[in-house]
C-alpha cells in the first residue's frame, strides 16, 4: 500500500444524506449495519470542522515481528465491532439546523491496515529517525469521512527499543486519550492465557481507602476552651485567603481575556504562529524523577497521563 495514500484526501468531509444511507445499510443486511443513530458530541463537532482537525497518533512498541494475519484476525473480533471504529458521521441535508450523526457501517480492514513501502536504506540506516519522520506524517494527513475514522499502520523494522512497531491514527472525535487507553487494553489479551486480560504492574504501595479528600482518621479528644479557639481563628483565616485568591484569580483571568494583561513568558510558551508550524514527534526515555523535579520546579501539577505523585 502506499504511504501517503491519504494526501489524496484533502476535501472537506461531505454531508450525506442519512435518509440514504438509512436505506443502503438497511438493503445491505450485514450486521454492522444494525443499531439506532447516535448523535456527535458538540466536542466530536468541533474536531470535525476541517480547520480544527485533530488526531490521537499512539505508537505501539512490539517486542517481535508483526503477524499482519493475527493482527486483522484480532482487529475483526475486538477494535473493528466497537460502535465507535464501525460508525461514520453523516448528516442529513433534508433536516434544517442538521447535526451530525454516528451511523453503522461496514468495516473494509483493508481500509484501515496500512502497510507503508519505505525505503529500506533509510529504515535500516536510522530506524529511529524513519520511525518518527513517519508518525510526524501522520499529523498533516486528513483522513477520509466516508469511513470510519481511525488507520493502524504497520511498521514492520526493529529500533532501538522495539522489534517493531504499530502506529495507530484515530480522529479525536471518536474518543479522547482516556477512553481510548481503556479501549485498547480491553481489547489486549496476555501471552501466557490467550483468554486473559492483561494485569498493570503495580509498585507495591498501599492504596488509599476512602475519597482523596478525607482526613485520616485520628482519636477525638474534646478540645480546650483555647484550643477551640485557635481552631475558629485558623478556620476563618484561611476562609478570607481563600476568598481573597479567588477574587485575584477572577480579576487576572478577566483581564488576561480582555487582552488587558499577557501571560508571562515561560519556557513552554511558544512565539506567535507557532501553532501553524510543522511538529515532529520526537521518542525519548526521561526518568520519572526527573520529571517529578520539574514538576517542582515549575510548581505545576501533573497531566493525568503522566504518573507519579
Amino acid at each position: 500500500m502506499d504511504r501517503w495514500r491519504g494526501s489524496a484526501l484533502r476535501k472537506p468531509p461531505p454531508a450525506i444524506d442519512a435518509r440514504r444511507a438509512e436505506a443502503e445499510r438497511g438493503g445491505g443486511g450485514g450486521e454492522t449495519g444494525e443499531g439506532p443513530e447516535e448523535p456527535v458530541s458538540p466536542t466530536g463537532r468541533l474536531f470535525r470542522e476541517p480547520h480544527f482537525s485533530c488526531y490521537i497518533v499512539s505508537v505501539f512498541g512490539l517486542g517481535a515481528r508483526v503477524d499482519l494475519a493475527a493482527v486483522r484476525v484480532g482487529l475483526e473480533a475486538t477494535l473493528a465491532r466497537h460502535p465507535r471504529f464501525c460508525s461514520v458521521q453523516v448528516m442529513d441535508e433534508l433536516e434544517e439546523d442538521a447535526t451530525p450523526k454516528w451511523v453503522r457501517t461496514t468495516v473494509d480492514l483493508d481500509d484501515h491496515v496500512i502497510v507503508p513501502d519505505l525505503e529500506p536504506t533509510g529504515t535500516s540506516a536510522d530506524p529511529d529517525r524513519a520511525l518518527e519522520n513517519y508518525v510526524s506524517s501522520l499529523s498533516t494527513l486528513p483522513m477520509d469521512h466516508s469511513r470510519p475514522l481511525w488507520e493502524l499502520h504497520v511498521l514492520d523494522f526493529p529500533t532501538s527499543d522495539a522489534a517493531a512497531a504499530l502506529v495507530l491514527r484515530v480522529h479525536h472525535s471518536v474518543g479522547d486519550g482516556v477512553s481510548l487507553l481503556s479501549l485498547f487494553i480491553a481489547c489486549t489479551r496476555r501471552a501466557a492465557d490467550q483468554d486473559a486480560l492483561p494485569e498493570l504492574p503495580t509498585t507495591g504501595a498501599a492504596r488509599r481507602a476512602g475519597p482523596v479528600y478525607a482526613l485520616p482518621s485520628r482519636p477525638w479528644h474534646p478540645p480546650s476552651s483555647w484550643g477551640a479557639l485557635a481552631a475558629l481563628a485558623a478556620w476563618v483565616v484561611s476562609l478570607l485567603l481563600l476568598a481573597w485568591h479567588t477574587v485575584v484569580d477572577v480579576l487576572c483571568f478577566s483581564a488576561t481575556a480582555t487582552s488587558m494583561l499577557r501571560d508571562p513568558p515561560t519556557l513552554f510558551k511558544g512565539a506567535e504562529g507557532v501553532e501553524f508550524r510543522p511538529k515532529r514527534f520526537v521518542n525519548r526515555t526521561l526518568s520519572l524523577d526527573d520529571v517529578k523535579y520539574v514538576k517542582n520546579t515549575m510548581n505545576c501539577v501533573r497531566g493525568s497521563s503522566n504518573p507519579g505523585p
